[in-house]
């Protein structure tokens, strides 16, 4: 049995959930502390002087003043496009039929899809992210390939086959039948196995049929224990489009819960235009909603009501939304958070923000016993922050009256260079 990993720095405790208790006393930064590694999980943690007496055998990695944080948690990303991040000048509907299908129609190619997978676990690792919930293609095999390279790296992930039999490219359409039989397919290889965990996933109602709809719904009643993943109201065109195409739905939500597709099982992502029915619905069955921000305002979505959906109860994760987001980085898309905040009226405090990148992601994708914070038994993702990985940075360290402000300066400034390290199911990438 290899000997533990002693990790020592200052580490970010999670007790409490800094929206319903007060941030500073919800997540606290420990100075001199440490965490223990051992077999894929966190063994122990407590302050440095104690884990290295109860160690003795321990293998110390000492990172001074940088911060060890959990893993960082994208809730709602593409992997597919990858390629095409940072396209410019389209709103969603263009945005779709002028990159993305195009790009999506690539990974029909398995070494393609190969090829992306690999390279966009690179990039989100060397930005500290070590779980992300991805839609895929229409294609089985980019779930294939997504999955078998998280599995080589031990790595937990949740992805799904994306399904569209309608108002797609026809290289992009399969039907209600197909739609369930890949996705029965493709859940009985990964779901469950290592770290894997498949989500059901409807693109969104205008690229389904009412048929296909049903029969994602008859599969998720089938499995409930799988995620189930889609988009809900993010641009006000898009919601104009779905009445057009349900006319007898009450709302865009009402699309997705006529077929079977609402449930504390899902998660609905951006989600900023919504109605008071809606709201109402989706926080009685305990559904998750994602905030995507750097992807509404790239694509000029509209401002999520961070504080609002707080108060009333509703369960929320934070997402780049790669590549309809404009970075890969949770640091970037915290910081974006925080200016939407600020637009709306209701600035985030540093401790709001990296929860929702790491607790409040975990909690949205059901994953909050395994990952999400730092604590006994827990899975061994981490993520080391360097909190003056910049000259810019540093300068402005240098005046931090309290941790959390040294804290913000890197959320709101810091990029990949932040990251000192990564660590996934124990093990250090790159």
């Amino acid at each position: 049995m290899p000997h533990p990993t002693l990790l020592t720095g200052r580490v970010l405790r999670t007790l409490d959930d800094p929206f319903t208790a007060a941030p500073e006393t919800a997540l606290r930064i420990e100075t001199d502390w440490g965490v223990v590694l051992q077999n894929g999980r966190i063994a122990d943690i407590g302050p440095a002087a104690t884990l290295r007496a109860n160690w003795p055998q321990v293998t110390e990695i000492a990172y001074g003043r940088d911060l060890i944080c959990p893993g960082f948690v994208d809730a709602h990303v593409h992997y597919p496009q990858t390629a095409i991040i940072a396209s410019w000048g389209k709103r969603l509907i263009d945005w779709l039929n002028s990159y993305t299908f195009p790009e999506e129609m690539r990974l029909a190619d398995p070494a393609y899809a190969d090829a992306i997978a690999t390279r966009y676990l690179d990039l989100t690792a060397a930005h500290g992210t070590t779980t992300v919930c991805s839609f895929c293609t229409v294609h089985p095999g980019s779930v294939d390939a997504i999955m078998q390279a998280a599995q080589a790296r031990g790595q937990r992930i949740v992805a799904g086959k994306t399904c569209m039999d309608r108002n797609a490219p026809e290289g992009l359409q399969d039907t209600a039948q197909s739609a369930y039989d890949d996705s029965k397919a493709l859940l009985e290889t990964w779901h469950g196995v290592d770290r894997l965990t498949y989500a059901i996933t409807p693109r969104f109602s205008p690229t389904s049929t009412p048929d296909q709809m049903a029969a994602l719904g008859a599969l998720w009643a089938e499995h409930p224990d799988c995620l189930m993943q889609t988009h809900l109201s993010e641009q006000v065109d898009e919601i104009a489009w779905v009445k057009s195409l349900y006319p007898q739905a009450r709302d865009y939500l009402d699309t997705y819960e006529q077929h079977g597709l609402l449930g504390p099982n899902g998660l609905y992502g951006h989600a900023i235009h919504l109605e008071p029915r809606e709201q109402d619905r989706l926080r009685e069955v305990g559904a998750a909603l994602v905030h995507c921000p750097t992807s509404n305002t790239f694509i000029g979505s509209g401002l999520f009501d961070m504080a609002g959906l707080m108060a009333q109860g509703q369960r929320i994760g934070l997402a780049t939304d790669t590549g309809g987001g404009s970075s890969f980085s949770m640091l970037r898309t915290m910081a974006a958070a925080y200016e939407i905040g600020q637009l709306r009226g209701t600035p985030l405090h540093a401790a709001q923000l990296i929860w929702l990148a790491t607790s409040g992601s975990a909690r949205a994708l059901r994953l909050d016993g395994h990952i999400g914070r730092l604590d006994r038994g827990m899975e061994a993702d981490l993520t080391v922050l360097d909190l003056a990985s910049t000259p810019a940075i540093a300068q402005r360290a240098e005046r931090a009256e309290s941790d959390w402000d040294d804290l913000f300066a890197t959320i709101m400034m810091g990029d990949d260079r932040a990251v000192r390290a990564t660590w996934i199911n124990g093990g250090a990438t790159g």
